[in-house]
């Protein structure tokens, strides 16, 4: 990747390349070995986050619009712009990160091409929104319902979870990310459009003020419940912040540990015992998305095992909960479908709970 990086598009003629033209003949489409190169670099972005990791990943490897032929130096200094730190800062961390994320993809994407470890019938998702999991959790099996859409298109589920930073900070709700869809699906805006409220937004500072923690950070693992606003309209009745992202000083990156995002789980599925019965009727599904997977940087298997090791539990216990996953991607729903407890998948249109 750093070959590719250093070189630029343009000058990839006799450069040897071996892992990446054997990966990209796998499956290539192009005519010549740069072309499948270049295809196989630019499908392995499009997977990445849209928002500072996919477009660093774009200037630094100079498939940005008008970038091909800009020298190594000047896609270096545009990517750092986008993370707003030194060249040299970014060359040392924030350009392992996004090359290393980009490298990930790749094998992935080869890794399916081939065939990949799925079993007969897995991991086609053409025109699915959901999949229900049969897993194993201790001495029963328990279904599970998958979702691959985006998170706001979620109904008829009580709790959704929303990856947060420990400052309960929300973003923007332009923003891509879960917890900005989220805001956004809650807010209740007026004929043309005008935000009339953001209850999410006012529901965290109310209860930071509560807490005391107003300005500054929580430990890792804490979870803030608040309501849905207008998801409520859709079935989505209370929205669980778990703060599981460490901002980094003086960058717009995040630290994530998968111990912090066991914690979160487990705590927000005793929150969800604490709060089942202060509801009519009572709360009895949750939805998890894949905590820390967006800007947080962790790789899909490594937030769904976290994940999946707080919910295992409790469900081994006896716990009765309705638990749903969802994801943006087809391979971070084939990821979910492998977890290794896993007995087989199904497909029953007609379960309670799906989305629309």
């Amino acid at each position: 990747m750093q070959e590719v990086r250093r070189a630029g598009l343009l000058r990839l003629r006799g450069r040897e390349l071996p892992a990446l033209e054997s990966a990209a003949a796998s499956s290539a489409t192009a005519r010549t070995r740069e072309g499948a190169v270049e295809a196989l670099l630019r499908h392995a972005v499009e997977r990445l986050d849209a928002g500072t990791l996919r477009t660093a990943a774009e200037y630094t490897l100079g498939l940005a619009q008008g970038t091909r032929d800009w020298p190594a130096s000047s896609r270096r200094a545009r990517a750092a712009e986008v993370y707003r730190v030194s060249e040299e800062r970014f060359r040392k961390h924030h350009e392992v990160m996004v090359l290393g994320q980009v490298a990930e993809h790749i094998v992935e994407l080869v890794e399916l091409t081939r065939g990949g470890d799925d079993e007969p019938g897995e991991g086609d998702w053409e025109g699915d929104t959901h999949r229900f999991v049969d897993v194993l959790a201790g001495d029963r099996t328990v279904r599970l319902t998958l979702h691959i859409h985006p998170v706001d298109l979620l109904r008829d589920v009580d709790v959704v979870v929303s990856p947060a930073n420990t400052y309960f900070a929300l973003p923007e709700p332009y923003k891509s990310s879960v917890s900005a869809s989220l805001r956004r699906a809650a807010s209740v805006r007026g004929v043309t459009g005008d935000l009339l409220d953001d209850p999410v937004h006012e529901e965290l500072r109310i209860w930071a003020a509560r807490q005391g923690t107003s300005g500054r950070p929580v430990v890792p693992g804490t979870v803030a419940a608040t309501g849905s606003g207008a998801m409520a309209e859709y079935g989505v009745r209370r929205i669980y912040h778990a703060a599981v992202a460490v901002p980094r000083a003086g960058t717009n990156d995040y630290d994530v540990l998968p111990a912090d995002v066991t914690r979160a789980t487990s705590r927000a599925i005793a929150l969800l015992a604490e709060e089942r019965d202060r509801h009519t009727p009572p709360l009895r599904s949750v939805c998890f998305p894949l905590l820390g997977s967006g800007r947080g940087g962790l790789p899909y298997r490594v937030s769904a095992a976290a994940v999946w090791s707080a919910v295992e539990a409790e469900l081994a216990r006896g716990a009765r909960w309705d638990v749903h996953f969802v994801v943006r991607t087809p391979e971070a729903a084939r990821v979910v479908e492998r977890i290794p407890a896993r007995t087989r998948p199904g497909r029953d249109q007609s379960a309670p709970g799906r989305s629309v």
